[in-house]
């Protein structure tokens, strides 16, 4: 969440920010915060006072019993009654702005940074590159990135292909469980497992350490990274424990740093991880959840990063060419979206979308998110590093990214690679594979 010095010391930016963002009332919002931050700061200043006004009339007690003087004692005594009273209702009163200025934080959402676009949708974002050559970019007269694709012959979709080479069975996967929780046969097994090792030995060449953690969490894990409150209306909540499971790895990789503090020289700290993902996905419908476009449960790897603020930016570019790097080498048409601000998540301060090219669908497909979260998480988590000779510790900066989320990326290759004798294994997969076609 934002930090009380960002919004008290800059109040304009945050307010602009917040309304870039599309953040109804920001100005209410911040008015409204900077308030209860008064009264809490109002309230544990007389509680210092009742305090010091407190030791110096249990001085004045001692000095009049040794002097004999009982009604002065008595007076004193009655005095401090009063302050502790005092302190019990003025503690209260700290602790219930407390409460209510978290509360107020948790409903705020990140400001984006500067180089944001303006806008309310996806089509506002900007399109900063692809590598499809029928891509035209420009800029349009209000200032947007356009990119039209040219299609060529009209091909099978994904879901046609997964059928007619028996590589994913949608109906059996709704017999056992429902819509969105696919069973992946044979070839399309494999595939999937191909990428996940493919993708996994990508991020170790660069430097992530790999991380197996739990896919159930607990409020405090969905509270440090922004899930909740803001999406547990997507979240699967195991009602009798009160777990959820995660909705990505960002989850519970991220919660590793939570109330951590850390030396400088252990960062950036670069982590990635496998899990299965899960997604309520409520109130998608329509061709957008066709196939293997919209699915409850998915396989995901996920890459973060703990930084510095210094040197965010810095890993920001390295996660966004490390994403990059994947497409390229499983051969897939993709282009790069930076996002606008009414786009952007709750928690995001930058992020940038990478799509990959349906070539039967005639559109494009997100297959991962790049952001960089600022502080925001940091402030939520309580993570934070120390740097050498100082003892006051500060935010670090988290970062994280798909890399990459599967299912697009499967229904990418089965249809951008069929050929007359089958479906083409990109080069840089088939050592994972073992297979060079599925025919």
């Amino acid at each position: 969440m934002l930090t009380l010095k960002q919004i008290t010391e800059q109040t304009d930016i945050v307010i602009a920010g917040l309304k870039k963002k599309h953040f109804k009332n920001a100005e209410e919002a911040i008015a409204q915060a900077i308030s209860l931050n008064d009264d809490r700061k109002k309230a544990q200043a007389q509680l210092d006072n009742n305090l010091a006004e407190g030791k110096v009339l249990a001085a004045k007690i001692g000095q009049a019993m040794k002097a004999g003087n009982k009604d002065e004692a008595e007076q004193a005594k009655a005095k401090v009654a009063e302050l502790k009273v005092a302190a019990a209702e003025l503690e209260a009163k700290k602790e219930q702005a407390e409460n209510d200025l978290t509360a107020l934080l948790c409903t705020i959402p990140n400001i984006p940074y500067p180089e944001v676009p303006e806008g309310t949708c996806a089509e506002d974002n900007w399109v900063v590159k692809s590598n499809l050559k029928e891509c035209v970019i420009g800029q349009d007269t209000v200032g947007n990135w356009t990119c039209n694709p040219q299609n060529g012959e009209a091909k099978v979709p994904h879901w046609e292909l997964a059928k007619k080479y028996n590589l994913i069975d949608f109906d059996l996967g709704v017999k056992i469980t429902g819509a969105g929780f696919p069973v992946y046969i044979g070839k399309g097994a494999q595939l999937q497992r191909a990428l996940i090792n493919f993708f996994l030995a990508e991020a170790n060449k660069a430097g992530y350490t790999e991380i197996m953690p739990p896919t159930v969490v607990n409020q405090a894990s969905g509270y440090g990274t922004g899930q909740l409150p803001d999406k547990e209306g997507q979240m699967y909540h195991c009602e009798v424990d009160d777990l959820y499971l995660i909705p990505t790895a960002e989850v519970p990789v991220t919660n590793i740093y939570r109330d951590v503090i850390l030396d400088e020289k252990q960062l950036p700290i670069k982590n990635c991880a496998y899990t299965e993902c899960f997604r309520r996905e409520a109130g998608s419908y329509g061709k957008d959840v066709r196939g293997l476009n919209r699915l409850h449960e998915f396989s995901k790897i996920e890459i973060v990063r703990i930084d510095t603020p210094e040197h965010s930016a810095e890993s920001h570019k390295e996660m966004l060419a490390h994403v990059e790097g994947l497409l390229q080498k499983l051969e897939l048409p993709y282009r790069i979206l930076r996002l606008c601000g009414g786009d952007q998540s709750f928690t995001s301060a930058i992020c940038y979308d990478f799509e990959v090219y349906s070539e039967a669908q005639g559109r494009w497909l997100e297959v991962s998110s790049v952001s960089n979260f600022d502080t925001y998480q940091a402030n939520r988590l309580k993570c934070r590093y120390r740097k050498a000779g100082e003892k006051k510790a500060e935010l670090c900066h988290t970062l994280n990214g798909s890399a990459l989320a599967l299912p697009r990326i499967v229904a990418a290759i089965l249809e951008n690679n069929q050929t007359e004798k089958g479906i083409r294994i990109p080069k840089a997969l088939v050592p994972y594979t073992g297979f060079e076609m599925i025919d």
